[in-house]
């Protein structure tokens, strides 16, 4: 029987790895762009430079797409060449252990860039991912009925909120560090069922926060949380002999991490991101103004936009609990709290030190956010209800969160007009048309908005016209302008480029599809330097002009009409920082 269960058991986790994995690739089909930050991580995985800006002819001189490509692909002269992934790192900001794998993964497209690599990775990583917190729910449920299913749908739910699609498709170190803590936490609690430390758990143990420390310095503070709790608990029990094993495996750990990349040390206390951490501690309105945020993005990513539904869920079964007068059950769950609080420190840690209010920072510990919710949900149900009631709550639940993003978009396109939001921006001229026209067909508080950003009025209505909910780097409202590239590819490209509102990266993918182009660093855009930085080019079709933040677009592309002598603009869309038009 024992036997029988095991097999039913390997057979699910198949199951669900399998709907997993597709769910995955479906979106990295979709994936129609890339950020700044995965740019950055092709480019220290394989370029022998951390930024392409740093090249002497980079500016000012007309370069051709494979130029640019270089960059973000390895060649076949840097096939066995992995000395760049160490140096790279000595000068940016992270550890290197999640570049190393980046590098064995794009050795196997060499000589052509491609975003499947990365995302392979992280599907790979995921499968592991999705064991670690089925066996973590498997153990925190272990004493309800029918525990393994019950493990598998929420590990499955889990592991296909947006957060978790982002997180695979984000070619960036997170999906790893996701691993680490996932698997620390999960050998964390096979040591509290343990009198004596056991090899066979200090051994992973030990493996994991080597692992962890080499991936993402944020991994240190889920880690030290984890371990603090352990001291307390040795010390309480007076198991000194074990609490000093267990210290000496995360120091060897530590020692480990530092033999090999000592340079953590300069970028955790004396780099720009570890001082702009230290001076964040002292910053409490900002704080607070984030931890709201972080709300937010919690509530769209990890719960797909049903986190104050099921809070109001919960809050009726503690009011019906209560007012039926149930007491609460006396079994406690020892593993909870070894995951609750670790996960609540490093939440508020990265609340306030994060450099940005983005879904990347929190997204290694979403999955536990997303079990500790559902658990509460479980506990509190099975003490009012019997078991059918509690699964059919859970039924509900479950369903609202797969289709929660659907309904979220079908609002959005309610409010703003389905026809507003299909229009091509091709149409216009200039963004402050498109912008005008979303303000006199829709009611949206635009003037309310503007008080929380910075952003330009123009800037907000395009973000809320193109805004879904979807995973946060699928990038699908950028397929249009990719398409409309690659079909201009042929016409030079102009880049009157701005280098204090320097965002190069967010921009290098379009670069890749275009024949030939020129990034025109803070040049006076007068039509003699146009005529003179275009004299040898064929302008007569056309020419693609990027404009990024802190100029005046409609005197630059006035002067570039008049130098071409050609005679319309359309606005083709909006980049992170930078605008594009069509010249003819």
């Amino acid at each position: 029987m024992k036997l029988k269960n095991e097999k039913r058991e390997i057979l699910i986790i198949i199951l669900i790895l399998i709907v997993q994995t597709l769910v995955f690739i479906i979106a990295g089909i979709n994936k129609s762009y890339i950020h700044m930050d995965e740019a950055y991580s092709l480019g220290l995985a394989s370029y022998h430079r951390t930024e392409i800006q740093e090249n002497e002819d980079f500016y000012n001189t007309w370069h051709n797409k494979e130029y640019y490509e270089d960059y973000l692909e390895v060649d076949s002269d840097e096939q066995n060449d992995f000395s760049q992934v160490y140096e790279n790192q000595k000068n940016d900001v992270h550890p290197p252990l999640y570049y190393l794998l980046l590098r064995i993964a794009m050795g196997f497209s060499v000589g052509s860039f491609s975003k499947w690599p990365g995302i392979i990775l992280n599907i790979i990583i995921y499968g592991f991912i999705l064991i670690f917190i089925y066996l973590i729910i498997k153990k925190i449920l272990e004493n309800t009925n029918n525990c393994e299913k019950k493990s598998a749908i929420i590990a499955l739910l889990s592991s296909i909120t947006l957060a978790s699609i982002s997180n695979v498709i984000y070619i960036r170190m997170y999906a790893l560090a996701t691993l680490n803590i996932v698997a620390t936490t999960y050998y964390h609690l096979l040591l509290l069922d343990k009198r004596n430390n056991d090899f066979k758990l200090l051994l992973p143990i030990g493996i994991f926060a080597l692992f962890g420390t080499l991936t993402h310095y944020y991994y240190l503070f889920y880690l030290v949380m984890l371990v603090i709790m352990f001291i307390i608990k040795y010390v309480k029990e007076k198991n000194y002999k074990q609490l000093g094993k267990y210290l000496i495996t995360i120091l060897l750990a530590g020692i480990i991490s530092l033999i090999i990349f000592p340079y953590s040390i300069k970028h955790m206390f004396f780099g720009y991101r570890g001082k702009g951490a230290i001076s964040s501690l002292i910053n409490v309105s900002k704080f607070l103004i984030n931890i709201f945020e972080y709300i937010l993005i919690i509530d769209v990513y990890i719960f797909n936009n049903t986190l104050f539904i099921i809070l109001l869920i919960i809050l009726f079964l503690i009011i019906h609990k209560k007012l039926k007068g149930k007491k609460y059950s006396k079994t406690k769950n020892k593993y909870i709290k070894y995951i609750a609080l670790p996960t609540f420190f490093y939440t508020l840690l990265v609340s306030i030190l994060s450099p940005y209010i983005t879904l990347r920072y929190i997204v290694p510990v979403s999955s536990f956010m997303f079990i500790l919710v559902i658990y509460s949900i479980i506990t509190l149900s099975d003490n009012i209800f019997k078991e059918k009631t509690t699964n059919r709550v859970l039924i509900c639940i479950y369903l609202l969160i797969l289709i929660m993003p659907c309904l979220t978009n079908r609002v959005i396109d309610l409010a703003i007009g389905e026809k507003c939001r299909q229009e091509q921006e091709t149409s216009y001229s200039s963004k402050s048309e498109i912008a005008e026209k979303l303000i006199s067909e829709t009611n949206l508080p635009i003037n309310t908005i503007t008080k929380f950003t910075d952003m330009s009025i123009y800037d907000i209505l395009l973000y809320i016209k193109d805004y879904k909910l979807e995973p946060e780097v699928l990038y699908s409202n950028k397929r249009n302008i990719v398409k409309i590239i690659k079909e201009n590819s042929n016409l030079p490209a102009l880049y009157i480029f701005d280098s204090n509102h320097n965002r190069f990266l967010d921009d290098i993918i379009l670069f890749t599809y275009i024949n030939e182009s020129y990034i025109a660093k803070d040049i006076k855009c007068s039509e003699e330097e146009i005529k003179q930085i275009t004299l040898e080019k064929n302008t007569s079709n056309g020419v693609l002009i990027f404009i990024n933040d802190g100029q005046n677009n409609d005197n630059i592309l006035s002067v570039i009409k008049n130098a071409l002598d050609l005679k319309n603009v359309k606005y083709l869309d909006r980049l992170d920082s930078c605008d594009v038009y069509l010249v003819k």
